[in-house]
């Protein structure tokens, strides 16, 4: 896989990718549904991370192999996971089918329908921030609202080292990172044309927490 970089989004990735296009179709299919949804969200989540975990460092160690001894690399950061609720559930699974030992974190914000705003409603960070590296985790990223204040939360609780890893961005989210965060890096399958009146995503692919949980 590699990663299609923006001129105008510097901080933004798309990984470019023929199962990444086919997926991604599939997901925002209005005629997918919540079981095929959950499945698609599941591997897009697992090829995204791959991209996403590039640049984790390795400790170089030594071992044996059935036939001899050998020196092989094993990951020497600590990784946390922090989705936030609800869509963000969704990602938790298959993120942790590729970092077994990630340890999981909550945030719980939503968006006021009236303002758009983010509203943060839920919060099960320890007192200090224990990984090396944090992995935040929503399918969507719209306004960037709830993107940027969850990496303030997470600056403030004392992560070193941040990434966002969603499935579809909004040029507008990423401009909003892009001027909030410039230090945290986009991991996306897609970057769509724009948001409308109501701060969804075009094309999109509709409320990914409504088509996750069947809640349409």
């Amino acid at each position: 896989m590699t990663a299609r970089s923006h001129d105008e989004y510097p901080n933004l990735r798309c990984t470019s990718h023929p199962l990444i296009s086919h997926n991604l179709t599939e997901l925002t299919d209005e005629r997918t549904s919540s079981r095929a949804f959950r499945a698609l969200v599941r591997r897009l989540t697992t090829l995204l991370i791959y991209e996403a975990t590039a640049n984790l460092s390795l400790a170089e160690t030594t071992y044996r192999t059935p036939l001899e001894s050998t020196t092989g690399g094993r990951l020497d950061q600590r990784i946390g996971l922090v989705p936030i609720l609800r869509a963000g559930l969704g990602m938790v699974e298959p993120a942790l089918d590729a970092l077994p030992d990630a340890e999981v974190w909550h945030l719980g914000l939503y968006r006021d329908e009236a303002t758009k705003q983010p509203v943060s409603y839920y919060n099960r960070l320890p007192e200090r921030c224990p990984d090396d590296h944090i992995m935040i985790l929503d399918p969507m990223l719209a306004t960037g609202g709830s993107a940027s204040d969850a990496v303030d939360v997470v600056k403030a609780w004392g992560a070193p080292s941040i990434s966002f890893i969603g499935l579809i961005a909004a040029p507008e989210g990423v401009a909003r990172m892009l001027r909030d965060h410039p230090d945290v890096p986009i991991h996306v399958a897609a970057l769509h044309r724009q948001l409308n009146g109501d701060a969804f995503i075009l094309p999109g692919l509709g409320d990914a927490g409504d088509r996750l949980f069947g809640t349409m």
